[in-house]
């Protein structure tokens, strides 16, 4: 069902004769599972319409690179056929998102999106609300619960949110019925780029290089739930003792796909509920990540319109930080050394030699990586402006709420204080000795070792 707490108007306008209802698909990039498309293929079914999708392709987007558009684009390839499947018409344009829309919004008789939580995804839906000629209505695709349904400002920490949310869960976690639409839209005639050779696109936009395609992570929706399946029938049974252990792979691996939208979580969460010879503890240590922590960065992201900066931190992890800025670093690096993974530390180089090469880091190692780029940073604010332009520029899930909220937290962000130390204060510090205690960590280098340099576009 599609709850109606979902589904926000973004303008004043009234539906109007169009020839067909308009989804713009920005965030859920996925023809299945898809709360904004079911809703848009409601609405055509009511006005007795067919349904076009839309998908504007920009290289602009803040610190893309070559992975992320090699990833997006091989999911966007599949959706284009599931859809077809469905009898709608994709339309791929090479032009801002908005103005993809707006350009589409003559024909339309009503505009349906999905929801995005950065400033520049917000930004486009207000400007395609402000001037499109007919109404556009935005509904949640991404999260279980909706963001002001499970708060209306910005909570302190998971221990805050995690009971709001559950109390919206039995309400929430509900299949989503899919149908139609009645009319296709197959014969529609709208311009669109052809995103079958993924290569030549990639060849033909001008798109950021550092970052080269991951060897390891394809992109589209079959892979998302080929990964769901594994996790589920293979590893979803240990999670609980296992997930943080990055020696042993553990973990579900779906993060970039939630990032893009090629999955929901939603039907995650629901193939987590419905496994069976699982116990309830490995069930809810998943669920606790799906839901609770990552929509409590949804959370941050709304309500904190510094998420991406040192502001973001409360208060008091900006003061003890500041006040141990000058303390003596035994050890110092630039950002061009982080980035090249030269330091003396071979458990934070082979993390970063993993996020270098597959565009992922596991989980625990994250958070290790982000406390190290402190220690070892001139002072607080270049360490967290660092940490940022690393997990943006290589990770496939940079750029994501989730992966802002996990920075900051390296920082404070969702934290409480802890013993006072030199240059970390109050906030949380990590050791390389914390790591050899709790975990093997030559199990961990030999993994990364075996890993494949990324290819560039077009290579076989």
């Amino acid at each position: 069902m599609i709850q109606p707490d979902r589904v926000q108007f973004l303008n004043e306008q009234y539906p109007r004769r169009g020839r067909y209802v308009l989804y713009w698909m920005q965030q859920s990039q996925r023809a299945s599972g898809n709360h904004a498309l079911e809703f848009a293929v409601r609405e055509a079914d009511r006005l007795k319409l067919p349904v076009v999708a839309c998908f504007g392709l920009t290289p602009r987007f803040p610190e893309g690179q070559e992975r992320h558009y090699a990833f997006m684009l091989e999911g966007l390839r599949e959706t284009d056929g599931a859809l077809r499947d469905r009898g709608i018409k994709f339309a791929l344009r090479l032009s801002s998102p908005p103005l993809a829309a707006l350009d589409l919004a003559r024909g339309a008789a009503v505009i349906v999106t999905d929801r995005g939580y950065l400033r520049t995804q917000r930004r486009w839906r207000d400007r395609l609300a402000k001037q499109a000629p007919c109404r556009v209505i935005q509904v949640e695709a991404d999260v279980v619960v909706p963001v002001e349904t499970a708060s209306e400002k910005e909570e302190y920490a998971a221990r805050t949110i995690r009971p709001k949310i559950h109390a919206h869960l039995d309400r929430f976690l509900r299949p989503l019925e899919e149908s139609g639409p009645v009319r296709d839209s197959l014969d529609v005639r709208v311009a669109s780029v052809d995103v079958s050779d993924v290569e030549r696109l990639l060849r033909r936009i001008k798109i950021g290089r550092r970052a080269l395609r991951s060897t390891r992570c394809p992109g589209g929706p079959t892979e998302a739930r080929r990964l769901l399946a594994d996790f589920v029938g293979k590893k979803l049974r240990r999670y609980s003792n296992d997930h943080a252990d990055p020696g042993k792979d553990c973990l579900s691996h779906l993060s970039p796909y939630l990032h893009f939208g090629q999955i929901a979580a939603l039907d995650i969460a629901l193939a987590v509920r419905r496994s069976r010879g699982v116990r309830r503890a490995d069930k809810d240590a998943f669920l606790e990540e799906l839901i609770v922590r990552r929509e409590l960065s949804m959370n941050f992201c709304t309500y904190n319109s510094s998420y991406d900066s040192f502001a973001c931190l409360p208060e008091w992890a900006r003061a003890t930080l500041r006040k141990h800025a000058r303390d003596r670093r035994e050890h110092s690096y630039e950002p061009r050394d982080l980035e090249r993974a030269r330091t003396h530390d071979p458990y934070w180089n082979a993390a970063q030699q993993e996020l270098l090469m597959t565009g992922k880091m596991h989980g625990y190692m994250r958070m290790y990586w982000g406390k190290k780029i402190i220690e070892w940073s001139k002072d607080p604010e270049t360490a967290f402006g660092t940490a940022i332009a690393l997990n943006n520029r290589y990770e496939l899930d940079g750029r994501d709420p989730n992966s802002f909220a996990g920075v900051a937290w390296c920082f404070g962000k969702h934290d409480r204080p802890w013993r006072e130390r030199g240059v970390f204060g109050t906030v949380r510090w990590m050791s390389e000795d914390g790591l050899n205690r709790k975990f093997d960590m030559d199990a961990y280098l030999a993994r990364v070792d075996a890993l494949e340099a990324p290819r560039e576009a077009g290579a076989r």
